[in-house]
C-alpha cells in the first residue's frame, strides 16, 4: 500500500509538518496496543476521486475501535486539499487520514484520540497487473477482529499472505474467509468475467466493501454491464475468462495469473478501467 516514495507532508497538531517525524512513544497505546485506523485515496493531475467517501470513512473506522474523532469528515476534506496544494498539479499522491490512541489499557480511551494527516508522493502502478495465488491466510469474521475499520491490525494476516505468495512466486495472494469462499487479494478487491457477466464476492463482513470497488460496480452497471456480487470460489476464479482488482494504490489492473492459469487483460477490464479514468477527470 506504498511508503514515503517521494516529498511528504503530514498535518499534526495543526500545522504541516515535512518529511516523516516521530509522532508517538513508547507508551503510546496505538503503538503497543495497536488501535490505529486510517483511510488511503489518491490525487493525481489535479483530481482526486471519491475523496470524500475517503474521509467519511476513516471516521467510521475510528468510530467502530472506539476511538473519538475530534474533526469532521468536511474538515480532513478540506485539510486534504490544502495538502494537495503544497505538491505539483501532476504530482501522484497518496492521501492518509489516520486516527488513534494515545492512551488506556487494551481498549483505547476515547478522549486520548488524535488524528493525523499523511500525503506523500506515491506513483500509480502501470496497468500491467500481476499474478496471484490462493493463500493459506484468511480472513477473520466480524465476531474476530474489527472488520468494519479499515484498521492496521488487520493488516499483518495481509502482510503474511503476501509474504507467503511472494515465496512462491507470485505478487499477490487470494484470500479466503472462514469458510472457504473467496474473499478478496491481499490488498484489494477480486472480480471475475465469465460470459461477459462480471462476479465479485457478496460483502460478507469479512473484507471491506472498497470504495473503489463499488464505485466500478456503479460504472460497469450504468455501461450496460451485468455484475453480480455473489459467493465465489477459488475454482469459480481460476474458469473464469478474466480476472481484475480494484482498490485506491492501483485502482483498477489486471491480474495475469491465478496459480497455474495464466489470463489476458480482457475486454471487460479494459472497459472497466477506462469508465473509472472517465469518472475521475469528469
Amino acid at each position: 500500500m506504498g511508503g514515503m516514495a517521494g516529498q511528504a507532508w503530514s498535518w499534526i497538531q495543526g500545522e504541516w509538518v515535512e518529511g516523516n517525524p516521530p509522532i508517538v512513544g513508547p507508551l503510546s497505546h496505538t503503538l503497543w496496543l495497536s488501535s490505529t485506523v486510517f483511510d488511503g485515496a489518491r490525487a493525481f493531475q489535479g483530481v482526486a476521486p471519491d475523496l470524500d467517501l475517503h474521509c467519511a470513512r476513516a471516521i467510521r473506522s475510528a468510530q467502530v475501535l472506539g476511538l473519538e474523532p475530534m474533526v469532521t469528515a468536511g474538515e480532513i476534506e478540506e485539510l486534504c486539499w490544502d495538502g494537495i496544494r503544497r505538491f505539483p498539479k501532476n504530482a501522484e499522491l497518496y492521501i492518509r487520514p489516520m486516527f488513534y490512541a494515545d492512551d488506556g489499557f487494551v481498549a483505547p480511551a476515547p478522549e486520548s484520540t488524535r488524528f493525523v494527516l499523511s500525503i506523500y508522493e506515491d506513483p500509480l502502478p502501470p496497468p500491467t497487473g500481476f499474478a496471484a495465488c490462493i493463500s493459506t491466510r484468511r480472513r477473520p469474521t466480524p465476531t474476530m477482529a474489527p472488520t468494519e475499520a479499515k484498521a492496521a491490525c488487520l493488516y499483518p494476516n495481509a502482510g503474511l499472505a503476501l509474504t507467503e505468495a511472494r515465496k512462491r512466486g507470485f505478487q499477490n495472494a487470494i484470500m479466503l474467509d472462514a469458510i472457504g469462499n473467496v474473499a478478496e487479494f491481499a490488498t484489494s478487491n477480486i472480480f471475475i468475467a465469465k460470459d461477459g457477466v462480471v462476479r465479485t464476492p457478496v460483502p460478507n463482513g469479512c473484507f471491506l466493501n472498497g470504495i473503489t470497488r463499488q464505485r466500478v460496480i456503479a460504472l460497469l452497471r450504468n455501461d450496460g454491464v451485468t455484475v453480480e456480487e455473489c459467493t465465489l470460489t477459488p475454482r469459480d476464479v481460476l474458469e473464469a475468462d478474466e480476472v481484475f482488482s480494484t482498490g485506491n494504490h492501483a485502482k483498477c489492473v489486471p491480474v495475469t495469473k491465478v496459480e497455474d492459469r495464466s489470463f489476458a487483460a480482457g475486454p471487460i477490464f479494459q472497459r472497466a478501467r477506462a469508465l473509472y479514468w472517465e469518472y475521475a477527470f469528469r
